[in-house]
């Protein structure tokens, strides 16, 4: 959370970069440019503690959904199950690696590199951890977040299941409820995730040794 009373520097707007000095701002505000109205940043109600809860369920929700079948399906007696892993493998079979790469980079490899790496920055700041290489994590989370495109695929598998009911019998698995889970959990954790709030914390400890050796 962060702190009120507290000047917090001089932030530069990205749409008309102007420079101005912002102090801190109570939780459910927004802190807006002067110039220009745009929203520098904002402080979501709940602090770290709720990012960090949706993102704990995230990770869960990942890995039951990337262990367990989303789906099973049974065409004149063949039983077929598949994971999400499975979906991108089934390309690489037929011999177009390209398009598995297009399938599971954007909806397993992103997304739980996000949720994981998210995961690990929160709970290097919420415990004062000091877990190494937070800052770089930090970092490539904030550039891979608008590739991560789980909603996309999933439109996908719906679109096929509702293909495959009328050729086969089509059984829902764990993974697939858990993928949906995992939907709501990612979107509500990186709705709530604020990254100047996790930069400030990370700022603020090294400040606070600089004064203290001064």
């Amino acid at each position: 959370m962060l702190i009120t009373d507290k000047p917090h520097g001089l932030f530069v707007c990205h749409e008309c970069d102007a420079l101005q000095n912002i102090s801190g701002i109570k939780p459910g505000n927004v802190a807006s440019c002067v110039c220009c109205g745009s929203t520098l940043f904002k402080n979501p109600k709940g602090g770290l503690e709720r990012p960090l809860a949706l993102l704990i369920a995230s990770a869960i929700m990942f890995l039951v959904a990337n262990v367990y079948p989303v789906m099973t399906i049974n065409i004149a007696g063949i039983v077929q199950s598949a994971t999400l892993t499975d979906s991108a493998m089934i390309f690489i079979q037929l011999g177009n690696p390209e398009l598995a790469a297009a399938v599971w980079i954007p909806s397993v490899l992103l997304p739980g590199s996000i949720i994981f790496g998210l995961l690990y920055v929160l709970l290097s700041i919420r415990f004062s951890m000091g877990l190494p290489y937070t800052k770089p994590i930090l970092v490539l989370v904030s550039r891979f977040l608008p590739f991560g495109m789980m909603d996309v695929f999933f439109l996908g598998v719906l679109v096929a299941l509702v293909k495959l009911v009328a050729l086969a019998d089509v059984l829902l698995g764990a993974g697939f409820y858990a993928f949906i889970a995992l939907i709501l959990c990612y979107a509500a954790a990186t709705a709530s995730y604020e990254p100047h709030i996790l930069w400030e914390r990370l700022e603020r400890k090294p400040r606070r040794q600089k004064e203290a050796v001064s």
